[in-house]
């Protein structure tokens, strides 16, 4: 009686298998596995058996499994370990998300959001390694998140959007040159005459934030100027403006600011504004993603292409080469400034 007991409870935490679905079913595995791949060829009182048994053993067919069974791929996820809010009021996200689904558009895989907010590094992790997703693309990569140990543990086809801040992860990424685009931002903003220029950096557990303070610090030795006017946000709208108000109070003198993204700026120009500080007669202010907002902005802001799209777009590629078996390089994306009326 005591054998028997351990056996059940063995049985009850363990995943079920497609050799449990054929043996409660009274199939072959073959036939369970042609019923699970919905092969038409499997007639219908067999088919029906398997059915009922995948319903009562709560059976989950391993997505990886079947793609190689079907060689094509299911579904792919965009991982984005970031809180919710952030997802949905950030420009860059939503571009990336349409972006990927219109790459995807004519293709039977389907797209899957799949949300990591901080302190619940767990939920992501039973994610991928579920055999939930046939490949995965991830946006916004933190230094500690930990989802680079997963996928190279679950070996799951995965691409970053943005280099990832842990350097070699062995794992390939697409990016823009974000230490070329903050250089060329500084460099116009010296080429305008200014002198005492700002920043407010992005969160420096990111590679992008990092890359983007690295070439204003660059670009401001290369002029011969002071790096003292630093401030970090976080990337949202909130930030962008604190951050002003903290520059002005360190400097009221200073005469321009480079912001690690658009969606820090425009609340930051505001700030200026509300402070009887026109821009760009007296504050010239350069963002970065070039996102609606940028355009939005008034005055309209003077930006660096992010191009989401662009990432988007290659990041599907690559990842559609991992599905299939190739090797995918790293690619290194080019940026150009986006000249407005903000400076």
């Amino acid at each position: 009686m005591p054998s028997t007991h351990t056996q059940s409870a063995g049985q009850a935490s363990r995943q079920p298998t497609l050799e449990d679905v054929a043996r409660q079913a009274g199939v072959s595995r073959a036939t369970a596995s042609r019923v699970v791949n919905q092969d038409p060829r499997v007639g219908l009182p067999a088919r029906e058996s398997v059915e009922a048994a995948i319903l009562s053993l709560g059976y989950r067919p391993n997505r990886a499994a079947r793609s190689l069974v079907r060689r094509e791929a299911d579904s792919i996820a965009v991982v984005v370990p970031e809180a919710e809010d952030r997802i949905f009021t950030d420009p860059f996200f939503s571009a990336i998300l349409g972006a990927v689904y219109t790459k995807l558009a004519d293709s039977p895989v389907q797209v899957l959001l799949a949300v990591a907010p901080p302190g619940k590094r767990e939920k992501i992790e039973r994610y991928l390694r579920g055999g939930y997703t046939d490949g995965a693309i991830i946006v916004s990569h933190h230094l500690d998140d930990g989802i680079s140990e997963v996928l190279r543990e679950t070996r799951l086809p995965s691409v970053y959007i943005g280099r990832p801040y842990a350097g070699d992860v062995g794992l390939p990424y697409v990016d823009v040159d974000n230490v070329r685009g903050a250089e060329m931002a500084v460099r116009r903003l010296v080429d305008g005459g200014r002198r005492r220029i700002a920043t407010i950096a992005g969160p420096q557990d990111m590679a992008a934030a990092s890359d983007r303070l690295e070439g204003f610090r660059r670009a401001m030795a290369e002029a011969g100027l002071e790096d003292d006017l630093v401030e970090v946000g976080d990337f949202t709208a909130a930030s962008g403006g604190e951050c002003a108000v903290r520059l002005l109070e360190r400097d009221p003198g200073l005469d321009a600011i480079f912001v690690a993204s658009d969606l820090m700026a425009v609340p930051a120009l505001q700030e200026l504004q509300i402070r009887g500080v026109s821009v760009p007669e007296q504050v010239a202010v350069i963002g970065y993603d070039d996102s609606e907002v940028a355009r939005l902005a008034r005055p309209p802001l003077t930006t660096v292409e992010g191009r989401a799209a662009g990432l988007a777009h290659n990041a599907v590629e690559m990842l559609s080469d991992l599905m299939a078996g190739k090797t995918a390089e790293s690619r290194l994306l080019s940026t150009n400034l986006v000249l407005r009326e903000s400076g």
